[in-house]
């Protein structure tokens, strides 16, 4: 049971992992969307935001309903938003840290570099 619940979170998280299905799902957050406001939206072919839904169709990410010639998609839990919110946190912890290293690295160049200069010229 364990390991089945693994491999159905790693097989969800596969389905995410993926920019423009990230930006779909992001744009669905205000309310359901057809394929061809995707397609131009985000200035993909039709064929690639179908394929991408498709994924996170399969995997129950998003729902679908038909209204005439029109197929209008939405996410099916909005709790997703949350993990997509949470996501979005900790990489900007993670920018935060790395800004922080960068800044210190920053901080020190010009000793380092004011050092060398000056043991080049005893030279």
């Amino acid at each position: 049971m364990r390991q089945q619940l693994s491999e159905f979170k790693a097989d969800f998280f596969k389905a995410l992992a993926h920019p423009l299905r990230i930006s779909i799902l992001d744009a669905l957050r205000d309310g359901e969307l057809t394929v061809n406001e995707i397609s131009q939206r985000f200035e993909v072919e039709q064929a690639n935001a179908s394929q991408q839904l498709a994924v996170l169709r399969n995997r129950n990410i998003v729902v679908t309903r038909k209204e005439g010639a029109n197929v209008y998609y939405s996410v099916s839990d909005k709790s997703v938003f949350k993990l997509l919110d949470a996501a979005k946190e900790i990489f900007n912890h993670h920018l935060v840290g790395v800004r922080s290293m960068l800044e210190e690295i920053h901080a020190l160049a010009p000793t380092k570099a004011a050092r060398r200069s000056a043991s080049q010229r005893v030279r």
